[in-house]
């Protein structure tokens, strides 16, 4: 049954959206309700981004559908009318400066408070910063760059910049994948956060990719598959498996952890210390999914990319008994490792080259005749491994911006897929992406796995951890806090050790 226009916030009928080629989105119809959270969910793909592009008047949906907030229809295609209106938009990368204040950065848009002589009125615009903050439940250092703050700080500047007083109160708050980067110990901190924004007021549109997240905070949920609106339901009607299947369009297969025959030792690391990382000790052996863990700041999120080279380390690192020189990423990749980085677009990617040419970047020699390139030996490969990845794209040269985030993940694993890696290192392999999209990327490494190569996964999500992994080493604080081993690999016991609590059998 469809919310009448006197009760909604947002209101959307058949609104569609369609680009060359390709429905984004497809006679939509949406009814958000005063006070609510409302999560949006579904696939890399589904329409999620264009629908909330069209809402920011970024995008001009097609002829013929309509968008009200309240009993005012917006005018489309326009970002200032969307302002007026009162919607307020939190994107996933928040558009913070980050080399300036939190001060500074909430004045972003609105503007500074002046005296009569034009001067910056500083005590007043920190006085209001403090209060915003506060009232979001954060006491922070207004005076240093926003790249200091934690994340779910970072993200409650974000949020108080777009709730900041304007001409139209404001009707609704749009948080597009507000914890991507966030570790998860601040998850619950968020979500204080957005009860705090509801509690004053807005309704909040929520767009995540976590499954969990939509049933600690959402009211109601709406379902967008390929384009189309499959349901809006009652999240104490269902649960999290009839939603990955609404999401799917069929049962969603999560896999269980594979137990393997070992070969030898793959890779090895000795006294390997970074930035906060001290000391590790650690051998990964042919077959091997090993998998690190920890709070950020603990050590995790610097293993992988100082074993490839792409931060400085001391100690020792060896891949089948050879020795990697630090800060080598070509002698890394030339001696067998593969490295998908957390950041796939900054480090991952070359984001403006096509599939085809993101794909053979890491073996171009391959298509090498003299000097010429033998293209179509490399399309052949690339479609291949397109058709071996899942991958849904238009074709091999299309810009890697024209894909999904979860395509996108499949294009950075798959080009060191096809080099035949002797060690995989992984960080973060799923973040980002959907349901559907996540069990695909861990069949691809069950499958690397399968074949001989070593794999090490650093994942702040516990649950991916024991989805793949055999051992599980936890880090705080720089050093190893626990190593845990088949059975004993459970959420809890993950969390526990990260958190330096150690847990009676489990080795320190």
């Amino acid at each position: 049954m469809t919310d009448s226009t006197d009760d909604v916030v947002l209101s959307l009928r058949d609104v569609s959206k369609t680009f060359p080629g390709t429905v984004a989105l497809d006679r939509v119809d949406l009814a958000i309700r005063p006070g609510e959270v409302h999560a949006l969910v579904g696939q890399n793909g589904s329409g999620k981004s264009t629908l909330i592009k069209i809402l920011a008047g970024f995008h001009e949906p097609d002829a013929g559908g309509t968008i009200r907030v309240g009993d005012t229809v917006l005018a489309h295609g326009d970002p200032a009318a969307a302002h007026a209106a009162g919607l307020r938009f939190v994107h996933q990368d928040l558009g913070l400066v980050m080399t300036e204040s939190a001060a500074d950065n909430l004045a972003l848009g609105a503007g500074y408070p002046t005296g009569r002589t034009g001067g910056i009125r500083w005590r007043e615009q920190y006085r209001y910063a403090r209060q915003v903050m506060r009232e979001l439940g954060h006491d922070i250092d207004l005076r240093s760059p926003v790249r200091q703050l934690s994340a779910v700080e970072r993200t409650a500047v974000a949020i108080a910049r777009a709730m900041r007083p304007a001409a139209a109160p404001i009707a609704l708050l749009v948080l597009d994948e507000p914890t991507a980067t966030m570790p998860a110990h601040d998850v619950e901190t968020l979500y204080d956060l957005v009860r705090r924004v509801r509690a004053n007021g807005a309704a909040v549109l929520y767009v995540s990719h976590h499954l969990d997240e939509v049933f600690a905070l959402a009211d109601r949920v709406t379902v967008l598959r390929d384009g189309h609106l499959i349901t809006t339901i009652g999240v104490a009607d269902t649960g999290p498996r009839e939603l990955a299947d609404l999401m799917a369009g069929g049962h969603v297969d999560i896999g269980e952890r594979a137990i393997r025959e070992l070969g030898d030792p793959a890779l090895e690391l000795r006294d390997v210390s970074g930035r906060v990382l001290r000391d590790l000790n650690l051998v990964v052996r042919q077959g091997e999914i090993v998998g690190l863990a920890g709070i950020d700041g603990s050590g995790r999120d610097e293993i992988t990319m100082v074993t490839f080279g792409g931060s400085p380390r001391t100690g020792t690192v060896r891949v089948g008994g050879a020795e990697i020189p630090a800060d080598r990423p070509d002698l890394a990749a030339a001696h067998g490792i593969g490295f998908v980085p957390a950041d796939r677009a900054a480090h991952g990617l070359v984001m403006d080259m096509t599939v085809r040419e993101n794909m053979t970047l890491t073996r171009l020699g391959d298509y090498l005749s003299g000097l010429a390139l033998r293209h179509r030996r490399e399309r052949s490969d690339v479609v291949e491994w397109g058709r071996r990845l899942g991958l849904a794209a238009p074709g091999t040269e299309v810009a890697m911006t024209a894909l999904s985030g979860g395509n996108q993940q499949k294009v950075v694993l798959g080009k060191w897929l096809r080099t035949n890696p002797k060690v995989l290192l992984l960080d973060e392999p799923t973040q980002g992406v959907d349901v559907a999209a996540k069990a695909e990327v861990h069949r691809l490494v069950d499958r690397a796995a399968d074949g001989g190569t070593a794999v090490l996964v650093a994942s702040s999500d516990e649950t991916e951890l024991v989805r793949l992994c055999t051992r599980v080493v936890v880090l705080s604080r720089g050093r190893v806090s626990a190593e845990l081993v088949g059975d004993d690999i459970t959420r809890a016991a993950i969390t526990r050790a990260g958190l330096g609590v150690a847990e009676e059998g489990v080795s320190a």
